[in-house]
């Protein structure tokens, strides 16, 4: 046991005694962490807002035997643009409870550290793209070895007469593979869902209003349906 130094996303916390509060952030190095901040809950905490949801910070950290202690904290990017805008804090807020459920403690979690931070510093810049809460969760699903076939039917391989989508064959399949309970997506769809997933999340595609609430739909159950759960933050947002 000793301090080590370390950075991290906040992606949430809960009290922990009288004025304490575990922290739980995503380390590019170490996956989750879960440390408390002492006196946090105090008025005049020498931690002030520092350890907000969403935050990338600096750590210096006390390792402890069951959690770490935080002793010093810095903000690398508060992401203070996107705090005044409701529909953005809960896009990062989605964005957050997904890198969550997809991670382990103790684990090397570069690529979503890097898509979070990406994530959070789009929707910092300015309103949100309508469907960059689904393009995020295309890229969780690739993260995490998931990523849904859109190109290719996903029992065949072939690349023609895809008509069908399948959560649990994991994408499109041809007619001559579609399984009972796959759904049919109208056409254009699934080019639509794959332009998001290979695009910038600062430079996606043009929006599509007439494809944005099905493509949101289908990657909403997509993901949920692999994670066995339900995504909170998407239930308050709809």
């Amino acid at each position: 046991m000793g301090l080590r130094n370390d950075q991290g996303i906040v992606l949430r916390g809960f009290p922990f005694g009288e004025a304490d509060r575990v922290v739980v952030l995503l380390s590019p190095n170490h996956g989750k962490v879960r440390a408390v901040a002492k006196g946090v809950r105090r008025t005049k905490s020498r931690f002030g807002g520092r350890l907000e949801p969403f935050t990338h910070v600096d750590l210096v950290l006390y390792e402890g035997r069951n959690l770490d202690t935080i002793t010093q904290v810095s903000v690398i990017e508060a992401h203070a643009g996107l705090r005044g805008d409701l529909d953005r804090v809960l896009a990062a807020g989605t964005m957050v409870e997904v890198i969550d459920a997809v991670t382990q403690e103790n684990e090397s979690s570069l690529r979503a550290f890097l898509l979070l931070q990406r994530g959070l510093s789009a929707l910092d810049d300015g309103p949100r793209h309508p469907d960059m809460v689904a393009a995020f969760l295309l890229k969780a699903a690739d993260v995490v070895g998931i990523a849904p076939a859109f190109e290719h039917c996903a029992g065949c391989g072939r690349t023609a007469d895809l008509t069908r989508f399948s959560f649990a064959a994991g994408g499109v399949l041809c007619e001559r593979d579609r399984t009972p309970g796959a759904v049919a997506l109208r056409p254009g769809l699934t080019g639509y869902l794959a332009g998001l997933a290979r695009s910038d999340l600062a430079n996606l595609p043009d929006h599509d209003a007439g494809f944005s609430g099905e493509a949101m739909g289908v990657t909403r159950r997509f993901i949920e349906y692999h994670l066995d759960r339900r995504l909170k933050s998407l239930t308050v947002d709809g």
